[in-house]
């Protein structure tokens, strides 16, 4: 999967994109590609860190029509759609980390998603967050960050999950407001399409609700995944509704 090359449909297909915008955007020199012959090229790996970097980077009106059209087209808007249950265990959420510097936040994050027994690979994964760390932060203002990897693998996991983290005090993280971050979330997913889903859900879930707020407001892991969860389910209904 890291070395597959998309044509501009498929590529078109994968972002959510009409092909004539794709092909706007490569002529401009805005998305990563290579002309081979007369057709375009696009590599995989290019692709999806493109992706990431532009939804963390959106608008939350970008935010909320990516989540909308990825929603619609590749999972439920009822309630058993949604990904936190499936995808979290509160057990998996580690509140009160003494972490001080990036360094340190990216080992512990790594530490609680080798303790859910899906990773596979932990160093793997350690280096593959630290690269992704230094294409662009993934710290995002309000204290938030949404780490994951450059590249996803699907060997890496057993299967796709999501670990939460919350340091004691802030932590320069490299938000591009450059405030500090106390909020982690750590996604680590099998299949790059569920990976931008899980992105553009958590984004919606932190902008559109008060869960961050009320992130802070305790620090029991099962008190913090059914904040998760009852904020997941409103973003759910506002998507339904609109």
């Amino acid at each position: 999967m890291p070395f597959r090359t998309f044509n501009l449909a498929e590529a078109a297909e994968y972002l959510h994109l009409s092909a004539q915008r794709l092909e706007e955007l490569a002529r401009r020199g805005e998305i990563p590609c290579e002309r081979q012959g007369g057709r375009l090229v696009f590599r995989h790996n290019q692709v999806d860190e493109w992706a990431s970097q532009q939804l963390l980077g959106s608008s939350t009106d970008k935010i909320e029509d990516f989540h909308r059209r990825t929603t619609a087209k590749y999972h439920d808007l009822s309630a058993e759609a949604a990904i936190i249950p499936a995808l979290m265990k509160p057990e998996w959420i580690r509140p009160e980390m003494t972490c001080r510097s990036k360094a340190s936040v990216i080992r512990e994050m790594v530490d609680l998603a080798d303790a859910t027994g899906l990773l596979c690979y932990r160093d793997e994964l350690l280096e593959s967050l630290i690269e992704r760390e230094k294409l662009c932060s993934t710290a995002l203002s309000g204290g938030l960050a949404l780490l994951h990897p450059r590249n996803h693998e699907p060997y890496r996991f057993e299967d796709s999950f999501v670990v939460l983290g919350k340091t004691v005090a802030q932590v320069p993280f490299g938000s591009p407001d450059g405030t500090t971050t106390d909020i982690f979330f750590l996604t680590c997913c099998q299949n790059d399409r569920i990976h931008l889903h899980v992105l553009a859900r958590l984004c919606m879930m932190c902008h559109h609700t008060s869960l961050l707020l009320e992130l802070r407001e305790t620090n029991d892991p099962k008190e913090l995944y059914n904040l998760l969860v009852a904020s997941e389910q409103q973003v759910i209904r506002l998507a339904a509704k609109s």
